[in-house]
């Protein structure tokens, strides 16, 4: 079998921010909902094995289907499950090899599914949707999707839904909790839905519902804005109910009764669960499993909150009493609390999902003496929005993005001792905004300099703190980091001031809590707000997310004032020696380049030439030119100056320029990039075409002497979309031929050789080497692409056929790519 040409090594995302869109299988996989896809994350191998693209608009609700009898997939990554999106779509996947089929009917977003097997091996569907309906949709072995019933709720909303079979019968029971306090039970009887009862308690919306069966009964959790949870029994209620024992009356809880199929239900308040101190959004019964042949179903209750805990509840031994058994939460940092929580299959681990999207992990320490603790343990995480930009750093060690959720993220490989292979995740979150974040270049081993929707670029240097648990994590020599940058004068660490935007510095031997004063009085009204402050971490895995959120902060070493409008895009030469920034612009007067020196962070130059926003800028790899690309559909391109003694200092003059008449490109350039060995440049339009132009340099000259005229060297290329993205890969495919990735404005991601020795003019020297497949593209927009500096897919693997290619996009993921380029 021939090699893959693209594999996908590492997928960073992470959940929506709606209440029902986790849900962990029987079979250990976690699937939920990222912007437009649902993921299948592995906790086990920590990666993501999969992503069903098929929705328009954003997940809502993700829900696997089960079996009540506590049947396990044959696989893990088998079975069913159903999502429900913003597009008003249904859809029911098999997670093997992603088929669907989708349920239409609702006219407004999904906001709750829920879905189980029947014994006939059909797939009895819930929905619940913003158009104040609940569906209910069979689905049967040939794929055929019928709506049974819908129950409108005229102007009130059900926040979730649970399906379950009455006690030794196969009629379903449906579950829905809503706006108006109350949980209403319907059952499916000669093919009629019919409402048997509305059970009253909560006093807020009721966020959350869920059956169990357990003991041949049925227990139903509800959770509500009230902070209170209620658990309800529903048995079959048998003839000697009524009678007593021993001429005593048995005290019992009020029962409402309802009858089907002329056998009678009853329902009883079991317990309230009173310990969260803010809205409870969800409630999860540990699943059922078989031990020694029987089925098993452990009588413990998880709940997850808006006050940034999770309860696990269960009743005591001795007196039944339900009772508090663990709480596990995040401390610290400016978020709100849970959305939802899940638990294993084996009850050994749970995970919540917070409002910023994060999935927080927890895991039962197996250890015999201290049995029975959990412990955070390491999960994926990524942006909650769109991902703007993204840089490696020089050595291809670790990879840095930024996204409009206002966070720079770092994500590095770490290899667990008895793991395999290397797994990607984030071990550090630079800064943490109040604007989005729009751009960001590398300027050294551990400086970097971003850009937001704001006027002003900051610079930022790691702290100690980091270098070393950076060290400890990827493996690398501490001394050999702290080597390639200045590690007399590195802080400890960094913290965000309350109120303020900018990271400051912490030094060692000084905490916050002295360095702020808090053993004083407080002499002003801004001493009250206690910052955020840092304690040092000693990390031998990736931190978990309040870790993250507090104290893996960089700081804050310069601001770069002079545009006059919000940053769009930066770059950086090879030498790390000047910054170019560019800002949105209307007119000339804002479209021109700044130009910064990294050693004095003073402006060196203004170069002035385009009409509007420069949307992209890329140095060459010799440094000796800057190419500058905008929306006014034409690129520039400045020669750097020879240095003389009056002027030292990098200095770039304009070489030459395409205008209305030159210009090709009919649309806004959105790419640009440079080949490895500078002779030619890439530039990529909305107008569907890719063009090669050149050349800079003589063949063997390492000055650049210009020809007359740089003209396009490339036939045009039409990749059929919106070219957003484009790069060049630095490894040298062979002497004569270079290749490139673009990215596409609808997700796919394209690999092309270009050759120069063949005939332009018929196309013939473009070559399409592979695609992205549907599982490995974005959902929406590549943003950027970025191919690692130097080869291999791991840190072993230096001489490679594998070259490894970062893309950022709209869909709120990062994802890493092997390329094998002697396949293509």
């Amino acid at each position: 079998m021939a090699a893959p040409v693209i594999e996908t090594c590492h997928v960073a995302c992470c959940a929506n921010r709606t209440p029902n869109v986790v849900s962990w299988g029987r079979g250990g996989i976690i699937a939920f909902g990222t912007c437009n896809s649902v993921a299948l994350y592995d906790p086990q191998e920590r990666r993501v094995g999969a992503i069903l693209s098929g929705h328009t608009a954003r997940v809502n609700a993700v829900r696997w289907v089960y079996r009540q009898d506590g049947g396990k997939c044959q696989s893990p990554s088998s079975g069913h499950l159903v999502s429900g999106g913003s597009d008003n779509r249904l859809i029911l996947w098999e997670a093997q090899n992603g088929k669907s089929v989708e349920c239409k009917g609702h006219t407004g977003p999904i906001c709750a599914v829920d879905a189980i097997y029947m014994e006939d091996s059909n797939i009895l569907v819930a929905s619940a949707a913003s158009d104040s309906t609940v569906r209910l949709w069979l689905c049967n072995e040939a794929k055929e999707v019928e709506c049974l019933h819908t129950l409108s709720f005229g102007s009130g909303f059900m926040m979730d839904v649970s399906l379950a079979l009455l006690p030794g019968s196969s009629v379903p029971i449906l579950a829905c909790g809503g706006d108006d306090s109350r949980v209403h039970l319907y059952v499916r009887s000669n093919g009629q839905l019919q409402k048997v009862m509305s059970l009253q308690g909560h006093e807020d919306w009721v966020r959350g519902v869920e059956w169990a069966f357990i003991g041949g009964e049925l227990l139903l959790a509800s959770c509500s804005q009230d902070c209170l949870i209620r658990v309800w029994r529903l048995c079959a209620k048998s003839g000697t109910d009524a009678h007593t024992e021993d001429g005593h009356t048995i005290i019992k809880m009020k029962q409402d009764v309802f009858e089907v199929k002329e056998r009678e239900f009853a329902v009883s308040l079991e317990t309230v669960l009173a310990g969260h101190e803010n809205w409870v959004y969800g409630v999860h019964w540990h699943p059922p499993f078989y031990e020694g042949g029987e089925l098993q179903q452990p009588l413990s209750l998880l709940s997850a909150s808006m006050d940034k805990t999770m309860i696990l509840w269960a009743p005591e031994e001795g007196s039944g009493v339900w009772v508090e058994q663990v709480r596990v939460g995040e401390v610290g940092g400016n978020t709100l609390g849970f959305y939802g929580c899940q638990m294993s299959p084996d009850g050994s681990m749970a995970v919540a999902h917070a409002f910023h999207g994060a999935l927080h992990l927890w895991c039962k320490d197996q250890d015999k003496e201290v049995r029975g603790e959990w412990r955070p343990g390491v999960v994926i995480s990524g942006h909650f929005n769109a991902v703007q930009d993204l840089s490696w750093d020089p050595e291809g060690e670790f990879i840095l993005s930024v996204g409009s959720d206002q966070t720079t993220r770092l994500f590095t490989p770490w290899r667990k001792q008895d793991a395999p292979q290397a797994t990607w995740h984030e071990i550090s979150r630079p800064q943490i905004h109040g604007y989005d974040m729009q751009c960001l270049t590398m300027v050294g081993r551990f400086q970097f300099v971003s850009g937001a929707d704001e006027k002003v670029l900051r610079v930022f240097q790691a702290p100690r703190n980091f270098v070393d648990n950076f060290a400890n994590i990827s493996g690398t020599s501490r001394e050999k980091l702290l080597a390639s940058s200045d590690s007399a004068n590195l802080p400890e660490g960094a913290s965000t001031p309350a109120l303020g935007l900018s990271n400051k510095a912490v030094f060692q031997g000084k905490t916050l809590f002295q360095c702020s004063g808090w053993a004083e009085q407080f002499n002003s009204i801004s001493d009250q707000y206690q910052e955020s402050y840092f304690q040092p971490l000693n990390l031998t895995e990736p931190p978990p997310e309040d870790h993250l959120l507090q104290n893996t902060l960089w700081p804050e070493v310069q601001k770069l004032y002079g545009h006059g409008f919000e940053m769009f895009c930066l770059a950086s030469d090879s030498s790390r020696t000047v910054v170019a920034s560019a800002c949105k612009a209307s007119k000339a007067e804002h479209a021109a380049v700044l130009l910064w020196s990294t050693a004095t962070w003073r402006q060196l130059q203004t170069l002035p030439c385009h009409t509007l926003t420069v949307t992209q800028m890329a140095f060459s790899p010799d440094a000796k030119f800057l190419l500058a690309v905008s929306r006014d559909r034409t690129w520039s391109l400045w020669r750097r100056n020879l240095p003389t003694p009056e002027r030292p200092e990098p200095q770039f003059s304009l070489h030459t320029h395409t205008g209305k008449e030159t210009a090709i490109h009919s649309r806004i350039i959105w790419s640009c990039d440079w080949s490895p060995d500078s002779k030619y440049f890439v530039t990529s339009s909305r107008d569907k075409k890719v063009i090669i132009w050149g050349p800079c340099r003589q063949d063997d000259s390492r000055e650049p002497v210009l020809p007359p005229e740089i003209k396009p060297c490339s036939s045009i290329l039409d990749v059929g979309d919106s070219a957003t993205a484009v790069a060049f890969c630095p490894v040298l495919y062979s002497n004569n031929s270079y290749l490139l990735a673009v990215g596409l404005e609808c997700g796919r991601i394209l690999l092309y050789k270009w050759s120069t020795g063949e005939e332009p003019v018929r196309g013939h020297d473009w070559s399409s080497c592979g695609e992205t497949d549907s599982s490995q593209s974005h959902a929406l927009a590549v943003k950027r692409l970025r191919w690692r500096p130097r080869a291999g897919r791991s840190e072993i693997e230096e001489k490679s056929s594998w070259v490894q290619l970062a893309s950022a996009s709209a869909d709120h993921s990062v994802k890493i790519f092997n390329i094998n380029k002697w396949a293509v």
